[in-house]
Parts: structure tokens; sequence; C-alpha cells
């Protein structure tokens, strides 16, 4: 029986699903937007949104937690050929994501089902986003 046995297992060991979900939720604040299943993209989703959380905060205790929840791997650009590293996941969290979000009291993820399929298990494509960085969305009066 599963009873109060929450989370969803993805067919994966424990351990395959802590790395999936830090993978994820560090690109997603790399990119800002990411194409994944449906499933994926519901358990990442609390995640993201606690880590957000705490940016919020900006306090060294916040950040140690956000460090220990998410490993801070570095993000790399191509330039003139070369690979340039030009921060890190957590201080892009801290510094554009965190302050972005300080007048908005939750909902910082949306979820966007895509009219594809994944060719190999016909899994349903979803895009996770970050809410508020639309390109060039009109606002009706």
């Amino acid at each position: 029986m599963r009873h109060k046995v929450a989370g969803r297992h993805l067919s994966r060991t424990s351990a395959h699903r802590l790395a999936l979900r830090r993978n994820l939720a560090a690109s997603l604040f790399e990119h800002e937007t990411i194409s994944t299943t449906l499933p994926k993209a519901k358990e990442v989703r609390p995640f993201a949104e606690r880590l957000i959380t705490l940016a919020k905060r900006g306090d060294l205790a916040a950040r140690r937690r956000a460090i220990a929840l998410l490993n801070d791997r570095a993000i790399v650009e191509e330039r003139d050929g070369e690979l340039v590293e030009t921060g890190t996941v957590i201080r892009k969290l801290f510094s554009d994501i965190g302050p972005r979000y300080l007048d908005r009291a939750g909902g910082y993820t949306r979820i966007v089902k895509l009219g594809k399929k994944r060719l190999g298990d016909n899994g349903q494509l979803v895009l996770l986003q970050l809410v508020g960085n639309e390109q060039g969305g009109k606002k009706r009066k």
C-alpha cells in the first residue's frame, strides 16, 4: 500500500530522481524556459519555486541552503569560438531571478503544453517557463 507516499517515481531510483530534479531546475534557471515531459515538469515545479522563494530572501543562510539543494554549476557561453564562463546558476538565481519576483507571492513558473509528442514513447511534451519573461507579448487595455 502507498498510503501517504507523495511524489512520482518516474521509473528511476531515488538518487536518479534527485539528480534529475536538480538538473532540470538548474537548466530552468539558466535558460528560463525548458522543454520536457509533463510528469517531469510537474515534479520539478515545486522544487524550483521553493528555490526562488529562497532567492527572494537573499541572505547567507538562504544561499547556503540553495547550494545544498541545487549543485552550483557554471553557466558557459560560446563567444568567438571559445567557451567562456559567465557565472553560476546560484549567482543568477540570487542576483537576477530572486529580485524579479519580490512583489509576487508565488506561482513563479508556468507549464505550457505543446502539440508535439516525444518520438520514442509518445510522451506529452511541455514547456516549463519562468513567469514574467515574455518576449514581445502585447497586453490588452
